[in-house]
């Protein structure tokens, strides 16, 4: 808004005093006549331009990206509504599980108390009818005793006295019997109630424990600019039509069974023995430098930075972190899943999780984001290059996807290439891939449309499984499976 409404807003802001000739309420600033001049040639047919379009276009796509944006949400709310049913009948049917094994055990022990209270009482009542039978007896002994006393003679009372203390001596020594047996021990019946139900309120405070995950986020914000930018990107400066490749070195890294393969700092270079669960180091002229054995499955191996390479193990939820400078093992990183091939990227391991697909790890708190849900199979490499992924799979093919799973490209040629297992990419885009069962290597345009075969049998490679490609020199590295890799300069 302008201060002094004499003087011209525009030609006020560069610096420059000028009177207005006219008011414009829509700027809310007077004008003078050059300004009024300028402004009535710029908004000539503004209605109608490019400029106007644009805009219109733009704001009709911000609309459209918030209502996708508001329908993901909305789909991700229902998600959480369906996943809270699941849970809450999965609550209630473990609650009824544990109620019905509470309910057999209370039903077993009390039968059991049942059991064992008979029992007890059947030797005591058996004790007490004995007795009885007994007291009875000698009633009827007194009873006669009582009738010698007052009728019997002398004579008759002095042999009757004689057969009753013997008969007295022998009930005093049942009675004895009894006394002195297990028969009278007091017999009293208790109950240890299991520990781990008397210590279930004290120990178990919780019935379980709510957890909360997330994935990236399968939405992409649509810009008709960035559309338009990318068509106007011009392709990559060296076609894979002119690559030509010259064979450095062969290198015997006297190791079978070679699964991964990766070109480290220093020409030095690394190679993986599955079977061997070996790792060599050679030096720049493919001599050794030093091997580490007994680590373990090994299969694929990456530089991961500050003097480490990571191991992935195949069948098995371990990656390994190999000191290069300490030459020995550091770090065990369990992760969720089998992991096969792996690539390196600012502090991440990109590694192929089998059925959970593409995974990232973070080196600094080992958390864990899931990239893709594509079903791999064993033997499956992957690798980056810029915002994109490359993944092999079983299916013989190679797939281009972005760090939200989103797939550009795949490409698949069964009479190209075949078992396709290590994979690379150069400065350019273009993707270097081996197939095994194929013994080649094949070179697929950054776009995915077009392909050209490097290398074959015909130059020495048999059952190719990895390979990797050095930005920083340019420089190829294949490896056939058994003790035999070639080094190439690429141009």
């Amino acid at each position: 808004m302008a201060t002094n409404w004499g003087i011209c807003g525009i030609c006020e802001n560069l610096q420059f005093t000028k009177p207005s000739v006219v008011w414009c309420s829509e700027c809310d600033e007077g004008l003078c006549g050059d300004c009024l001049t300028d402004i009535n040639e710029l908004i000539k047919n503004v209605k109608t331009s490019n400029a106007f379009n644009e805009i219109e276009q733009t704001l009709q796509e911000v609309v459209e990206n918030i209502k996708r944006l508001s329908t993901n949400r909305n789909e991700n709310l229902k998600s959480i509504e369906n996943k809270k049913r699941e849970i809450e009948a999965a609550i209630k049917q473990t609650r009824i599980k544990v109620n019905c094994h509470l309910d057999k055990l209370q039903d077993d022990l009390i039968k059991e108390l049942m059991t064992v209270e008979q029992r007890e009482k059947s030797k005591i009542e058996k004790l007490l009818t004995s007795l009885k039978k007994k007291e009875n007896e000698i009633a009827e002994v007194q009873e006669n005793f009582a009738s010698i006393k007052n009728h019997a003679s002398e004579l008759q009372t002095f042999f009757t006295m004689k057969d009753i203390e013997k008969d007295i001596i022998g009930e005093e020594k049942f009675i004895k019997s009894i006394a002195t047996s297990d028969s009278t021990n007091q017999v009293n019946i208790s109950c240890q109630i299991n520990k781990y139900l008397q210590q279930i309120t004290a120990t178990m405070q919780k019935f379980g424990e709510i957890n909360v995950s997330s994935d990236p986020c399968d939405f992409t914000i649509q810009k008709r600019k960035d559309r338009q930018a990318q068509i106007m990107v011009t392709l990559p400066t060296r076609d894979i039509d002119n690559l030509t490749l010259t064979l450095q070195k062969r290198i015997k890294p006297k190791l079978s069974n070679i699964f991964g393969c990766s070109l480290l700092p220093g020409d030095r270079m690394v190679f993986s023995s599955y079977m061997g669960s070996e790792l060599t180091v050679t030096k720049s002229d493919g001599s050794k430098d030093f091997e580490i054995k007994n680590i373990g499955p090994t299969l694929d191996v990456v530089f991961s930075g500050d003097d480490s390479i990571a191991v992935t193990s195949g069948n098995s939820n371990q990656i390994n972190i190999i000191d290069l400078k300490k030459k020995s093992k550091t770090k065990s990183i369990i992760v969720d899943s089998y992991n096969d091939g792996v690539a390196y990227k600012d502090g991440y391991l990109i590694y192929c999780a089998r059925e959970k697909g593409i995974q990232m790890i973070s080196l600094n708190d080992e958390t864990i984001t899931n990239v893709n849900n594509t079903n791999l199979s064993g033997l499956a490499y992957v690798t980056t290059f810029g915002d994109k992924l490359f993944y092999t799979n079983s299916n013989d093919s190679v797939t281009c996807c972005d760090y939200h799973g989103l797939i550009l490209w795949t490409f698949c040629d069964k009479s190209v290439v075949r078992f396709l297992q290590g994979v690379s990419v150069d400065n350019d885009g273009n993707v270097y891939v081996v197939g095994c069962n194929t013994s080649n290597v094949v070179v697929i345009s950054a776009d995915g449309q077009r392909y050209r075969q490097l290398l074959s049998s015909e130059d020495g490679l048999s059952f190719p499984q990895a390979l990797h490609y050095d930005t920083s020199t340019n420089e190829l590295l294949v490896t056939n499976s058994s003790n035999e890799a070639f080094l190439y300069d690429v141009k």
